[in-house]
């Protein structure tokens, strides 16, 4: 071999030694000992000099898709002083506090401070007003850019959006979709995967995988924040007129689960969370709460009956006001009998015993069945956070007397959002959505996730029954509903297929149903003829007024109203 050939490969092994050997000290010096030199170098300085806080964007979307930050990072600049270099504290202050207003004590006592380098005096401070004291030239007068996460919306969809806040020394989400999504919106360790030498030598499965866990971006709301305004106005006119002890609704598309407004009365500033009174207000009632819905569930007792042919729309029974079952009897809510009657005179008028009798008639293992398959039985999945599990027990009971107060929405206790999801399937042709607030991430590296479902759920219901239910639901509207209000509830040019609940509620001290308190509900989707919208409110414990009907169908009629009119929906007769 000739010697130049020689020579060549001696230099390419020194330099491949030499590479080698500086890329092991450099994972030496920024990985083992990375720590270590970051906290020597800090001291050196008169402030902190770690990274400013970082965090994702949550946006929500209005219907011609433009973004709206619901939860952001505010930047401002933190204001500190070195007593050491504060020749004239007196006159310093009285300069500041012309820009800004400061206490004077406090001030006064922490420029005087003898061997201290560092005083925080303000925080938050905006960019105008740090220019402005800037400009003044104040010997040991210092300013540091910080971030920290705000809500522009304020109290809009609070108990969705959540909250992040301090976890011990770690800022991290609390509540909503703050917590759901941390790993998405959380920068923490964005320090550590922009490292190449630890992403490397330290953590080198990590750092090859595609896995969207391991990416941060931004989150993308189905909640619209116009719609969410107008649910949020008319449950406050709810707590107002009524006092009650808490309201509640959502605005869905019955057809894919994309859920345009959520909101619970009384709701908090996330801005302010550390303001309220009661930190049971920072959790979401709709997905979080479960209820005795009552009389709604009369609507999803009469699909499952007309589904498996146990009853038509015209089929008739005796109504005798009251049956006793298991020593248990059960009475119609204006205690009166009502003679031979249809199923639809059933749902118009709300007869408990008219639901029992049709849960009789398709048998109790049956009715368990559907309603498991009405999605009772299990948590939605919705993308919010501690989602609780209904309490439906009754629905494997021995007793008949279980099933038949389950029919008309007693005895079984569900989140509002499971009830939403399985009317629904009276809805959307009979079939099972998952409901969701966040239709899309956009990561950091510039890809999207889409996160809308893209298939079909299980079927429930067929299609002809979805029809019947929805007629019927119809029909409780423009011969039932509209003359319980005395009239202009019903529109000319728009269906509108609802129902009205009214359930007793639990007496939890003395066990049974208290007599005189009540929680009301109410559904409907709308134009019926082809769903685009599901609306369902409901207020816990309203005071003046027993029946739903006098309480939640002209909020629900202001919401339809409004979104026909933003979504310039065309009528359907």
């Amino acid at each position: 071999m000739s010697s130049p050939r020689i020579r060549i490969r001696i230099i390419s092994g020194a330099i491949a030694l030499v590479g080698i050997l500086f890329i092991g000290k450099l994972f030496l010096l920024q990985v083992v000992h990375g720590s270590d030199f970051r906290e020597e170098a800090s001291q050196q300085y008169t402030a902190p000099t770690s990274n400013v806080y970082n965090r994702g964007t949550i946006f929500f979307q209005d219907k011609d898709g433009n973004l709206l930050d619901a939860a952001a990072l505010q930047t401002g600049y933190i204001m500190s002083i070195n007593p050491g270099l504060v020749i004239d504290p007196e006159g310093e202050y009285a300069k500041i506090n012309g820009i800004m207003p400061l206490d004077h004590s406090t001030f006064i006592q922490k420029a005087t401070k003898q061997h201290d380098v560092y005083e925080q005096i303000a925080d938050r401070v905006s960019a105008t007003t740090s220019a402005a004291i800037t400009a003044l030239n104040l010997p040991g007068v210092s300013f540091y850019q910080e971030k920290w996460r705000a809500y522009p919306l304020n109290t809009l969809a609070a108990q969705v959006i959540g909250f992040a806040g301090y976890d011990g020394d770690v800022i991290d989400g609390r509540y909503g979709l703050e917590k759901y999504y941390d790993n998405v919106l959380d920068r923490t360790d964005q320090e550590k995967n922009s490292n190449p030498f630890i992403a490397l030598f330290a953590n080198l499965p990590a750092a090859s995988s595609s896995d969207s866990a391991d990416k941060d971006g931004d989150i993308v709301s189905t909640i619209d924040p116009n719609v969410e305004s107008e649910l949020e106005q008319q449950l406050q006119t709810i707590q107002d007129t009524y006092h009650s002890k808490i309201s509640g609704g959502i605005i869905i598309d019955p057809n894919t689960g994309a859920i345009y407004a959520m909101a619970g009365n009384p709701t908090y500033d996330p801005n302010n969370y550390q303001d309220v009174n009661d930190i049971g207000v920072y959790n979401d009632p709709l997905v979080q709460n479960v209820y005795e819905l009552g009389s709604i569930m009369k609507s999803i007792t009469m699909a499952i009956g007309l589904d498996t042919g146990a009853v038509t729309p015209s089929t008739t029974y005796d109504d005798t006001a009251s049956i006793t079952l298991n020593g248990k009897t059960i009475h119609n809510w204006d205690l009166v009998g009502h003679g031979v009657i249809s199923m639809q005179k059933v749902l118009s008028d709300s007869l408990n015993v008219g639901a029992a009798w049709v849960e009789n008639k398709t048998g109790n293992q049956q009715f368990a069945n559907y309603m498991f398959n009405f999605g009772f039985g299990e948590k939605t999945g919705i993308d919010l956070p501690n989602e609780a599990t209904n309490l439906v027990a009754n629905l494997k009971s021995a007793q008949d007397v279980n099933y038949a107060t389950a029919a008309f929405g007693q005895g079984v206790a569900v989140t509002p959002i499971s009830m939403v999801r399985a009317l629904s399937v009276l809805a959307n042709g009979g079939t099972l959505v998952k409901p969701y607030v966040i239709s899309e991430i956009q990561y950091s590296d510039g890809s999207v996730q889409n996160l809308a479902p893209t298939t079909t759920g299980p079927r429930v219901i067929s299609q002809n029954t979805s029809k019947e239910i929805t007629q019927m639901l119809i029909n409780v509207v423009d011969q039932a509903l509209d003359a319980d209000v005395g009239g202009g509830f019903k529109m000319a040019h728009y269906s509108i297929a609802a129902k009205t609940g009214t359930a007793q509620l639990v007496d939890l001290q003395d066990g049974g149903y208290y007599s005189n308190r009540f929680l009301h509900s109410f559904f409907g989707y709308f134009p019926a003829n082809n769903p685009r919208f599901l609306v369902f409110l409901y207020t816990d414990d309203p005071q003046g007024q027993e029946l739903a009907v006098h309480t939640l169908a002209w909020p629900f009629h202001n919401i339809v109203k409004f979104m026909i009119g933003y979504y310039n929906v065309p009528p359907d007769r």
